[in-house]
């Protein structure tokens, strides 16, 4: 048998999970030329070691591909310059944070905060600027929801961003109003919609809001994509973005900001015209690089369910008949969908309420009438709350349910939180129904949602393991567990094929590119509650590695 030429990379002295079936263990891989070039026992590794080759010994220790994360907002990300309100669980621990970053920056021309919980505003009411004014005085305020769908300004901000009585439908949002006064309330739904969008975050950036400033948002990206190598996130699918963003990351890539792999969707609020469809296709053919891919398109059909603005079939509790509503009539969204699958665009879907999912769910399958049954593995983003009967079309449409598993704990939506109580609990067997959605043989592509959850990997496969915090506690909603070698295939090589990279990445394979991480701890064999703190101690990207514990 002839030596083959020397391996670059050798990977030796490792439990590897290949996660792929034609050979799911390895103890062994070589890398040349960004891939592996050989996978198997330590005994025959030696063959590949050279002169120049480098050698990584993994000390037993467990390897997985690289992650996918199919849905992380690393643009978006989180902001050092905001006062920081996750984990406030009321509003004098708000007002208690706010009121300390003021005193420290009195100079600051307006206050910003991010990561509020709705269930910390009293009687399951929405804030106001009421809420706001007492720390705020008249440094204009605006405070972002940790969902980042909603916003709430102080009265001083209504003022600054010229919020009116008769001015309500907004470039950022839509101001919520006073049922008896008729004046905004300070709460400002829609705005992942468009807040988010081009012209929002134009909009914002001209009227002086320094969180929309490219510096900072460039700032919020170079901190994300540090934080996602360092986790073993190889690859991120940054789900919504403009064509004003990709500078962005042609930014992190010259400054070598771009260590994991990108795929950019790009946002297709409504109203996005044939040019701005064909400014979108010529973006694609731009970036369509392994490292750096613009493709897919983002679009709403509906919003979130704790501030009772997603679509469900039945009222919400204790609400009445308010049922929330679809962005689209159906039929409209049905013809939306149609034409951008006859042009060949992959869609994902943001939809978290049950009327939200079947009305794409019914769009999908209007367009495969239409056009043909074709691979456009169209993605439903979030599949919060399903009816189960639809739980079996996403596998008989081709659709991809693209789930968070950590927003399924119970300290995020359980019992005593907005989405719970909303809900009801006649409808909690609804909630993020992954085991349901696998076993009727739909394809899950799991991910982290960031900054909406931790993008720490750990964490959600901890979640889609136990349906418990991280710090443990009791299960919410356990029947719709996973085991951790099906969770870890989410982050992995269900997000790869989600994403049409299969062929490339998600597996161990020969032939792919060598993505893999080294873990402190083997999660397939530990505790399900010990998977939390484990740490990617080794990260390698194209047989390079990038990242060390």
């Amino acid at each position: 048998m002839n030596r083959p030429a020397p391996a670059e990379l050798l990977l030796t002295r490792a439990r590897v999970h290949t996660v792929d079936p034609a050979r799911p263990e390895a103890e062994a891989l070589a890398v040349r030329d960004g891939r592996i070039v050989w996978i198997g026992d330590a005994a025959d590794a030696d063959a590949w070691a050279g002169p120049g080759t480098r050698v990584l010994d993994a000390g037993g220790r467990l390897v997985l591909p690289g992650f996918v994360d199919a849905h992380n907002h690393v643009r978006l990300g989180s902001d050092d310059a905001c006062v920081q309100l996750a984990g406030a669980r009321d509003l004098d621990e708000i007002h208690a944070r706010v009121r300390a970053w003021r005193d420290a920056h009195p100079d600051a021309p307006w206050i910003e905060a991010e990561a509020f919980d709705y269930s910390a505003i009293p009687g399951g009411r929405m804030p106001t600027a009421a809420d706001l004014d007492p720390v705020t005085g008249d440094t204009p305020a605006l405070v972002l929801s940790y969902d980042v769908h909603t916003a709430w300004l102080n009265t001083a901000a209504l003022r600054r961003l010229d919020v009116r009585a008769d001015r309500t439908d907004l470039p950022f949002g839509t101001a919520v109003t006073d049922p008896a006064t008729g004046e905004p309330t300070g709460f400002v739904r829609d705005f992942a919609v468009k807040g988010l969008s081009r012209e929002g975050h134009r909009a914002l950036r001209e009227l002086g809001v320094p969180w929309a400033s490219t510096d900072r948002q460039y700032g919020r990206l170079a901190k994300s994509l540090d934080a996602a190598i360092g986790y073993g996130i190889t690859t991120v699918v940054e789900p919504q973005n403009s064509l004003d963003d990709l500078a962005l990351f042609r930014r992190a890539r010259a400054e070598g900001r771009l260590r994991s792999r990108i795929v950019a969707a790009l946002f297709h609020p409504r109203g996005t015209t044939d040019a701005e469809l064909d400014a979108f296709a010529a973006a694609a053919r731009e970036f369509a690089d392994d490292r750096l891919r613009v493709g897919p398109l983002k679009l709403y059909i509906d919003d979130v369910v704790e501030p009772r603005t997603a679509a469900l079939l039945e009222p919400y509790t204790g609400c009445g008949h308010h049922r929330g509503d679809t962005f689209y009539p159906p039929e409209e969204f049905a013809a939306l969908l149609t034409r951008l699958d006859a042009r060949g665009f992959q869609c994902f879907v943001h939809a978290t309420g049950d009327r939200g999912i079947r009305t794409v769910l019914d769009a999908v399958e209007a367009a495969r009438a239409a056009n043909g049954p074709r691979d456009a593995r169209h993605q439903i983003v979030h599949v919060e709350c399903l009816d189960p009967a639809d739980t079996p079309r996403f596998a008989e449409l081709g659709v991809t349910a693209c789930m968070q598993p950590r927003h399924a704990a119970p300290d995020i939506a359980g019992p005593g939180q907005d989405w719970a109580e909303n809900i009801g609990p006649e409808r909690w067997h609804k909630a993020w129904p992954l085991r349901s959605l696998h076993r009727a043989g739909a394809l899950l592509a799991l991910s982290s949602d960031w900054n909406v959850a931790e993008m720490d990997p750990m964490i959600g496969i901890h979640a889609a393991v136990t349906r418990r915090p991280p710090g443990g506690g009791e299960a919410w909603t356990p029947g719709e567990t996973l085991d951790v070698t099906t969770a870890v295939e989410g982050y992995t090589m269900g997000s790869a094929r989600a994403n049409f990279l299969e062929a490339e990445r998600g597996s161990l394979t020969v032939g792919k590119l060598a993505d893999f991480v080294v873990l402190s701890r083997d999660i397939l064999r530990a505790d399900p509650d010990d998977i939390p703190g484990t740490v990617a101690e080794t990260v390698v990207v194209g047989g390079e590695v990038v990242h060390t514990a």
